[in-house]
């Protein structure tokens, strides 16, 4: 098999299957520049958001997804996690993440006006793939030392065993090849 059918919210799309080390293969699920799909895709999952303040997600493949995301909810902002720290920043937050996409230690970093945005407030994180479940778990933590109150984990797809947790929202499940 060169490449997996995914159907998302009615949108078909041919992934293909790429090896990320010498036992597993992935369906390569990319959003970014794909608005049919993002478009389709946000509201569905926003029927199955509970109430929410604000959007959270890690730069950068969740950034198209969230901004269509947050539209659908009339939401006039997000936060978008950052992985490296921008001169803008002030006293930025920070939190390490081991990703299975970049397969090395990430840090995640939110500017000091992110932070006061989400204190205090119902978020929800957004992303593309649910997979290791480590970088929502990593964004989760750097919520919560902002101060913001995880009310919901959800992404478009929910990789290999990430699909049994009870604790996610996502639209489809994506197989993971050996």
């Amino acid at each position: 098999m060169k490449a997996y059918e995914l159907n998302v919210a009615g949108v078909k799309r041919q992934l293909p299957i790429i090896a990320i080390n010498e036992h597993i293969k992935i369906a390569s699920f990319v959003i970014l520049g794909d608005t049919e799909l993002v478009t389709a895709a946000a509201p569905v999952l926003a029927e199955k958001l509970p109430e929410v303040d604000i959007l959270v997600t890690a730069e950068a493949k969740g950034i198209p997804f969230v901004y269509e995301l947050s539209k659908v909810l009339k939401m006039k902002r997000y936060v978008v996690a950052r992985k490296s720290i921008k001169s803008y920043m002030r006293n930025p937050l920070t939190h390490e993440v081991n990703s299975i996409t970049t397969q090395k230690v990430q840090t995640l970093y939110l500017d000091k006006q992110d932070v006061e945005l989400l204190r205090g407030k119902r978020v929800a994180l957004i992303d593309d793939v649910i997979s290791t479940g480590e970088s929502i778990q990593a964004l989760e933590k750097l919520v919560q030392k902002a101060g913001g109150n995880v009310v919901a984990k959800a992404a478009i797809l929910a990789e290999g065993d990430s699909a049994m947790r009870d604790d996610i929202l996502f639209l489809e499940k994506l197989p993971i090849f050996k």
